[in-house]
């Protein structure tokens, strides 16, 4: 499924108006908004394939609207703001953001990371992959997005679910955070590795204390694995 309706959300209508002309010159269809509540209002009655999406909005700030649509929706939402601090990328990607440019950007950049998670959620898994991984009390269903943790459904971010779902459907393999990023976001990603840190930290959270027959592990200088403890017998 191609990803031929963006939604572009940015007070700064010069930004959203370059944006919509190259975006429609690459054969895109554009929706624009200027503030964040009429963000949620486009995107529930539009449905866009993508949202890109500024943090520093009127009224509902772009943190605000990406909760928003996560409540309801796993569209990947691309993050552009002048923000580069690692703090607030870190946040972004927390609250279920798949990618995040900084100001001023390439629109060619743009064009690029929207391919690249049409790549990621547009193509459907083959017949033979597996989609669903089982260990003691964990369950995750990647057709669903849906992480369950002691027969409980916990609501995930879809970046926090995929880098589980990577490690857990490969035990006891260590990767490092590039792999995992390549992994994961399917593209080289222009950021910090400590990205991966925050999501494992956050990950964990979720499972600590659950079982002891597996575990998210630290690999010191290396990276992470998924642990799957020797039973015997």
């Amino acid at each position: 499924m191609a990803m031929d309706k963006v939604l572009i959300v940015d007070d700064d209508k010069n930004i959203c108006d370059l944006l919509r002309v190259y975006l429609e010159k690459e054969g895109y269809t554009t929706m624009i908004s200027n503030d964040g509540e009429e963000a949620v209002v486009k995107f529930n009655a539009l449905h866009p394939d993508v949202v890109l999406l500024d943090v520093m909005l009127p009224g509902m700030d772009g943190w605000q609207v990406c909760r928003e649509i996560r409540k309801k929706s796993n569209v990947p939402i691309i993050m552009i703001t002048a923000k580069s601090e690692t703090f607030d990328k870190v946040l972004g990607l927390g609250l279920g953001a798949d990618d995040y440019i900084v100001k001023p950007f390439d629109t060619k950049e743009v064009v690029a990371r929207i391919r690249a998670v049409s790549r990621r959620v547009g193509q459907p898994p083959a017949e033979s992959e597996v989609r669903e991984v089982h260990y003691d009390k964990l369950s995750v269903n990647m057709t669903r997005y849906e992480l369950k943790v002691d027969g409980k459904v916990l609501e995930t971010p879809p970046k926090e679910l995929e880098l589980l779902f990577c490690l857990a459907s490969n035990p006891n393999r260590v990767f490092t955070r590039d792999q995992l990023l390549d992994e994961v976001w399917g593209f080289e990603y222009y950021g910090d590795s400590r990205t991966i840190d925050v999501h494992i930290k956050r990950l964990r959270e979720k499972l600590e204390g659950i079982s002891d027959q597996w575990a998210l592990r630290t690999v010191w200088g290396v990276g992470y694995k998924f642990v799957v403890e020797e039973t015997n017998g």
